[in-house]
């Protein structure tokens, strides 16, 4: 019987096909205790074992590149951490086997993490899945992952592991579904990333059984089961007339009565460049800088290295504009050189700019490495900070960037409810502001950007984000000043029309959005992406905001 489930759109596109599920999940190994005289032996094993789950996590990030890229060496750092061998080798010692030893030692870790809150306990799903790697290594059974399938499908899953979304094969995954997750979690923006169709937060989802034929509606959110023919054929429609969309879109983003609002990238790096300019982008609005330094946790990259990578990025886009988000490191993104070790609550402790401040070496040399790369080039570099809480925080960064030679704009990224209330007193400090919404949602509802339980939260079409939004786009206009945002809100075609509304002077997203987000935009004009914001701001729920800007752009 047909039926539909509902979750999250995160990843525009339809996908029909069959269900295959993620393989199953590592057994609990048995809790054997072994010789004292095998210790040593065991203690080798596990250590070879960790170190080959590393190694295949770095190269599955090295065939993915750009943002897949630094989250599995994000993964293989977490698969190597000092303490957590150390705990293994402890629980060998003491008559553990491999296997077993790793495995309370990762579940250990895991209840520190799933308790922290915030940014470390979205971290749990990647520690399981290093977790399953290496006990299944030892244990030498298959790894855990995406099944083996020669017709292409539809992939269901409780959650995705970065390593398994990274290196999933378009031509064979038509699309996939998960039960956990959010808008903002890693599974999402990879999937944007890679133009997969996907759908996260949806109840019950491993129930659908392997073999059933669904439709997935990326956009809307909607999964059908058991879809009769005739809304197969109808699905297939709006998807080909989406496509058909896209294909006379082209130039910059505007409105239909000729009101710009530049579409621009998010980048990792270099390998994120060609899709950027593939998908058109005018420039890119939010330059990752942190994946260059989880390279390696113990150290900063020195000041050449860092001039080598800014350079690439900033030479693929003459006359283009640049934003550079300084290192935002903390809370999800650890680095050992700069990350204090003992924060009861990391998400709302030292990071992003605070963690700058209290290192201004660091921060001094990612500026002075700007500075160089971009000499000589056409290119408008701007530079802005991460987790700017108020204008003495503006002005830190302003002074730090003057001392540092830079010639150019800087600004101040909204990720705190309190940068959005005071950014009149922010933008006399910097030049423009830049709106995070990923965290702007997370800390103006208290709501882990990684916990599926509380998608409702996490949703950008929340009228209290959306008023945050237009407070700080309004400071701006009123002050003569840009204020985009970089946030996963700005792929959203429809909340991209609201944004526009609201005042935002640009937009920066996943490459792969960028023509979804320029066609719808190029429908309406700027008085009717103002009535859509109105209508959205006057709810009182973010299915209420959607429905609302809906019913104004349908002209119903």
């Amino acid at each position: 019987m047909e039926k539909t489930l509902r979750g999250v759109g995160v990843s525009h596109g339809v996908a029909i096909g069959q269900v295959r599920h993620m393989g199953t999940a590592v057994l609990e190994p048995p809790a054997t205790q072994i010789p004292t005289e095998d210790a040593p032996r065991e203690q080798a094993r596990a250590q070879a074992a960790v170190e080959a789950v590393a190694a295949d996590l770095i190269a599955r990030g090295n065939l993915a590149g750009g943002e897949a890229q630094a989250v599995l060496e994000a993964q293989a750092l977490m698969a190597q951490d000092p303490e957590l061998m150390a705990d293994v080798s402890r629980r060998i010692t003491v008559g553990s086997s491999a296997e077993r030893g790793v495995y309370d030692a990762f579940a250990a870790y895991r209840a520190l993490l799933a308790s922290a809150g915030d940014y470390l306990a979205g971290r749990v799903a990647d520690l399981d899945d290093v977790r399953n790697r290496i006990v299944a290594r030892l244990l030498g059974v298959p790894m855990p992952g995406v099944p083996d399938s020669d017709e292409p499908y539809v992939l269901f899953a409780r959650d995705l592991a970065p390593a398994d979304t990274a290196l999933l094969d378009p031509t064979l995954v038509l699309g996939f579904v998960t039960e956990e997750g959010g808008p903002t979690s890693h599974s999402a923006i990879l999937a944007r990333a890679m133009g997969v169709p996907a759908v996260v937060a949806l109840p019950a989802a491993t129930d659908v059984a392997e073999g059933t034929v669904v439709a997935v509606d990326g956009s809307s959110g909607d999964v059908l089961v058991n879809p009769s023919q005739e809304k197969q054929d109808e699905l297939r429609a709006v998807a080909a007339e989406r496509k058909a969309a896209l294909a006379t879109s082209s130039g910059p983003g505007q409105t239909s009565d000729g009101h710009r609002v530049p579409l621009l990238a998010n980048v990792g790096g270099p390998a994120d460049v060609p899709a950027a300019l593939e998908n058109g982008a005018e420039g890119v609005g939010l330059f990752r800088t942190e994946f260059l330094f989880l390279d390696d946790s113990a150290k900063a990259p020195s000041e050449e290295k860092q001039v080598e990578a800014y350079r690439k990025v900033l030479e693929a886009f003459p006359e283009g504009r640049v934003v550079v988000r300084a290192l935002d490191a903390g809370a999800d993104k650890p680095l050992d050189f700069l990350t204090p070790a003992d924060e009861p609550n990391p998400a709302l402790g030292v990071r992003g700019l605070r963690t700058l401040l209290e290192h201004p070496e660091v921060l001094q040399t990612q500026l002075r490495a700007l500075a160089k790369a971009a000499e000589g080039l056409p290119v408008h570099l701007e530079v802005m900070a991460p987790m700017v809480a108020d204008r003495k925080d503006a002005k830190d960064f302003a002074q730090a960037c003057r001392e540092a030679g830079l010639e150019t704009k800087f600004g101040a990224m909204v990720e705190i409810p309190s940068a959005a209330l005071r950014a009149r007193a922010i933008l006399q400090e910097v030049e423009f502001l830049s709106l995070g919404t990923n965290d702007l949602a997370q800390y103006t509802f208290a709501a882990d950007r990684q916990v599926g339980a509380l998608a409702r939260l996490q949703d950008p079409w929340q009228p209290a984000l959306l008023d945050l939004i237009a407070a700080a786009a309004e400071a701006a206009h009123a002050t003569g000043k840009s204020c985009g945002v970089c946030g996963e809100a700005a792929a959203d075609p429809l909340l991209a029309v609201v944004l526009t509304g609201l005042g935002v002077t640009s937009l920066s997203m996943g490459s792969a959005s960028i023509p979804y987000v320029r066609a719808t935009l190029a429908k309406y004009t700027l008085a009717q992406c103002r009535r859509a914001a109105e209508a959205a701001r006057a709810t009182d729920s973010a299915e209420e905001a959607r429905a609302a800007a809906q019913q104004v752009l349908s002209g119903e």
